[in-house]
C-alpha cells in the first residue's frame, strides 16, 4: 500500500469511529444498554486504527514507499 492509500484508510476508519462513538451516546445516559458501551469500545478501537494507518502513511511518505 503507498503513502496515499493508508491516509485515505486512516481517514476513513476515524470517522467511522468516530461515528459509532457518537452513536453509542452519553456514557450518563440511564438508558444506556450493554450494547452501546460495545459500540462505544468498537468505535474507540477503530478510531485508533485510523491514527495508526494514518501515522504508517506518513512514515512512507518520509522514507518513501520501498519501506
Amino acid at each position: 500500500m503507498g503513502e496515499l492509500t493508508d491516509k485515505i484508510k486512516g481517514n476513513v476508519n476515524e470517522m467511522v469511529g468516530k461515528a459509532k462513538q457518537a452513536m453509542a451516546g452519553d456514557a450518563d445516559d440511564p438508558n444506556r444498554t450493554h450494547s452501546d458501551d460495545k459500540l462505544e469500545a468498537e468505535g474507540a478501537a477503530q478510531e485508533l486504527k485510523g491514527k495508526g494507518q494514518q501515522f504508517i502513511g506518513k512514515v512512507k511518505g518520509a522514507l518513501g514507499d520501498d519501506i
